[in-house]
């Protein structure tokens, strides 16, 4: 089982910055890939970001260029830095991990998310 836990998120202006973090606790055996979701008010959960196990990132076309995954395998750990914020960035934030075990194999789980507010 995997528990993940995300924070960092918060009120700010168009063009600032705001820095996610995700931490993993429990038991794995691999973590297959880490990913950033968000969903907005009435809308769907989308991909963001996310890093795979050799550490190959992918973003969604409206978030390139303006933020970056990347992890602290030490730490367990999965950062989004989000730079150039513009108000439809506004959602929850959910962090994301496929990971591997003897005893179940590949599951998905979710974080409870953080709610990231762009507003001028």
């Amino acid at each position: 089982q995997v528990q993940l836990v995300e924070s960092g998120g918060g009120l700010v202006q168009p063009g600032e910055s705001l820095r996610l973090a995700c931490v993993a606790s429990g038991s794995w055996r691999y973590i297959n890939l880490m990913a950033w979701y968000r969903q907005a008010p009435g809308k769907g959960r989308d991909l963001v970001a996310r890093i795979t196990r050799e550490g190959r990132t992918t973003y969604d076309d409206s978030v390139l260029g303006r933020f970056t995954i990347s992890r602290d395998i030490a730490k367990d750990t999965v950062y989004l830095q989000m730079d150039s914020l513009k108000p439809e960035d506004t959602a929850i934030y959910y962090c994301n991990t496929n990971a591997y075990n003897y005893e179940t194999g590949s599951l998905d789980y979710w974080g409870q998310g953080t709610q990231v507010t762009v507003s001028s």
